[in-house]
């Protein structure tokens, strides 16, 4: 197979569709086969151009800070370990409270929760999905200079909605409201669904409940994994059950955002699972059973839905031909996913609300690896400056 040759433009026309800088991509792909990924670049759209954003702070000539420091954040799932740890049993830190203090000492000023619970020989015991939990969690926060800025947590898995789901659903707000979020979301996708009358329903859901929380002061959002940027199957003839088997080009959770409220209704993307939804799904059949491209441009959606889009989850990936989405999962600033135009793209600096993550940075065999791996992640995302044009 045919390594890949930056000369002959096929790489940079690569590199850009999958949103990584030159210099990374150069590094890590010199032995991977073009053919392997290559085709989602064929016709890429001119929305893939960088699109800098302008800013006031500079550091030393190397342009302006892309992240403010009020505005790094983590997403505690990333480490979950540290979190359920012994602190019986461990000398590092473990349970909610010593997991702040090193976060904080690393430089974080914004956690995102993804539940309530930890080791129950940590402060507090094990649950700390309550109301009295939330207001020892909001005094640990509040003692290291942290602000909680969403959960991944309840929602309603009925509809319509039952008078229990109503009553959780309106704790969790209650809890949310404690810790002083302005967010509360989920870590899942509004429907698993394919065809527009699925999601239609969830818009309808999801509307009523972000009219819920609405008026307890909180916005509502939902999170993507790859699929949600799938295409629907929106026309053409018709399966055996009567379903559709063709699309119009409609992504999934472009849908969704037309069909909800946006004053009810927002998203928070994941930046690495929506270069993994590019990277697999460019190709689809029309209505007509022709095969059309559409390379996905995640920062052209965000910049054309900017206030849909209040929080990110930052992860990082180097790319594979080998596991079937094109990245394989790494610390923040380590992989090829080109930040610094990502958030340049969209701008709004000082709106936006990155939550650093990597799903694989608890260990089995090195307990200090997911800490340790934080803080190389937010050293990562508190160098990314924006390019002097």
């Amino acid at each position: 197979m045919t390594a890949f040759n930056d000369e002959s433009g096929t790489g940079d026309a690569l590199r850009r569709a999958l949103g990584v800088n030159r210099r990374r991509f150069l590094s890590t792909c010199t032995a991977v086969a073009a053919g392997a990924i290559a085709a989602p670049v064929l016709g890429a759209s001119p929305a893939l151009a960088q699109d800098r954003g302008r800013g006031h702070d500079h550091d030393h000539g190397r342009g302006h800070v892309l992240v403010p420091p009020g505005k790094r954040g983590i997403i505690l799932y990333t480490v979950r370990d540290a979190t359920a740890r012994d602190p019986l049993a461990s000398d590092l830190p473990s349970g909610f409270r010593e997991v702040f203090k090193q976060l904080a000492r690393h430089g974080y000023r914004q956690v995102e929760f993804a539940g309530y619970g930890q080791h129950a020989n940590a402060p507090g015991g094990a649950n700390l999905g309550t109301v009295a939990g939330a207001r020892l969690l909001r005094s640990w926060l509040d003692d290291y200079g942290l602000r909680a800025q969403g959960n991944h947590g309840f929602i309603p898995p009925s509809w319509p909605l039952t008078s229990a789901d109503v009553d959780t659903f309106k704790l969790n707000l209650e809890i949310a409201n404690i810790l002083g979020m302005d967010h509360m979301g989920t870590g899942g996708d509004p429907t698993g669904s394919a065809y527009p009358a699925d999601w239609d329903v969830a818009a309808d859901k999801w509307n009523a409940l972000g009219r819920i929380a609405r008026r307890e002061g909180i916005k509502l959002y939902t999170h993507n994994h790859d699929s949600a940027y799938g295409f629907l199957l929106d026309g053409g003839p018709l399966d055996a059950q009567g379903r559709t088997t063709r699309s119009s080009g409609i992504r999934k959770l472009e849908y969704f955002l037309k069909a909800t409220d946006p004053k009810l209704v927002w998203l928070e993307m994941d930046i690495f699972w929506a270069h993994v939804a590019q990277y697999k799904f460019h190709t689809y059949t029309a209505h007509d059973g022709s095969t059309r491209e559409k390379v996905f441009d995640p920062a052209g959606l965000v910049a054309r839905n900017n206030k849909r889009y209040p929080l990110f989850h930052a992860k990082d990936g180097v790319v594979s031909t080998t596991n079937g989405m094109g990245y394989d999962m790494v610390p923040f600033g380590t992989g090829v996913i080109d930040y610094t135009t990502f958030f340049s793209r969209v701008g709004e600096r000082n709106y936006h609300n990155p939550m650093v993550e990597d799903d694989n940075s608890p260990s089995a065999t090195d307990p200090a690896q997911s800490l340790r791996e934080a803080k190389i992640s937010y050293d990562n995302l508190a160098a990314l400056r924006a390019r002097r044009r």
